[in-house]
């Protein structure tokens, strides 16, 4: 499997591909990769030849710099779990802070036409030019045909297609479902750091978003939303830090259903202090 640290070498190697008229398909990670991952990797080489997976922990789109330092770095083992999904079609570009951002570990300010101000956007400041300077980036140096996201970070999956919308970029963006765990756990590379007591209790999230879905049905958002922060309030050990349901396209809340539109319930909860979000389809 080849492992690329620097643009360059990237970027000529997948013009290479292209002369011979070869697919690239982009799936971009911050690594600690996991079974949810590797679904957007297979997902890619079914849809493409070649399949750039990027592993960079990206410090501009970090608001908690002790999240940044304690987030899993384990490139060795990403490798090798790549190997198991195809060791010849699959390439890795791992840069450095520097290789990116050019000395320069600053973000781009973005305009997303108000997606970037919604849910995450209100707890996570400049989480957004963060995600999209990164992105951005990545579109520039590896120009893949296609790139894959995982529908868990639905804001992110919206507003990055905003991105390729907004500064007309040809690569054809591709929401995922999310991949869960048994107990119906969203899969994220910050479960490994639950301790036995929250990973235990976080399957909690997954159910009460399943009920919140069944009520919405006949219930109204606002009874719906009162309800989830109820049984959030009772729980001992999950903090709920925020539960909103919107609009899919504009990512605001609702006020009044509609027929005519579609809608997600999104929430972000604390588990000790692993932040941990998760999100569903309601109609």
């Amino acid at each position: 499997m080849k492992v690329f640290s620097q643009k360059m070498q990237i970027s000529i190697e997948v013009d290479e591909l292209k002369a011979k008229h070869l697919t690239v398909g982009l799936v971009p990670t911050m690594g600690a990769l996991h079974q949810g991952h590797l679904a957007l990797v297979k997902k890619a080489l079914k849809e493409n030849d070649k399949v750039v997976v990027s592993i960079f922990v990206n410090p501009t789109q970090f608001d908690n710099k002790d999240d940044l330092i304690k987030y899993p770095r384990t490139l060795d083992d990403d490798v090798e779990l790549l190997k198991t999904v195809s060791k010849d079609n699959v390439l890795v570009y791992a840069p450095t802070v520097d290789d990116i951002y050019n000395g320069n570990t600053v973000s781009q300010k973005f305009d997303f036409d108000g997606l970037e101000f919604e849910m995450e956007g209100k707890f996570r400041n400049g989480h957004f030019d963060g995600v999209g300077t990164i992105v951005k980036r990545f579109f520039e140096i590896v120009k893949p045909h296609r790139a894959y996201f995982g529908e868990k970070d639905f804001q992110q999956l919206t507003i990055i297609k905003k991105l390729v919308e907004k500064h007309s970029i040809p690569v054809k963006v591709i929401g995922c479902p999310i991949h869960r765990e048994a107990n119906g756990l969203a899969m994220s590379s910050r479960n490994t750091r639950l301790k036995p007591e929250y990973k235990k209790a976080a399957p909690f999230i997954y159910k009460t978003l399943t009920t919140a879905k069944e009520k919405f049905g006949t219930k109204s958002a606002n009874k719906v939303s009162e309800w989830v922060e109820k049984e959030f309030a009772k729980h001992n050990l999950l903090k709920l830090e925020y539960f909103i349901i919107a609009d899919t396209k504009t990512l605001k809340p609702v006020t009044r259903k509609s027929n005519k539109k579609t809608y997600r319930a999104f929430i972000a909860v604390y588990a000790d202090d692993i932040r941990l979000i998760d999100n569903i389809a309601l109609n």
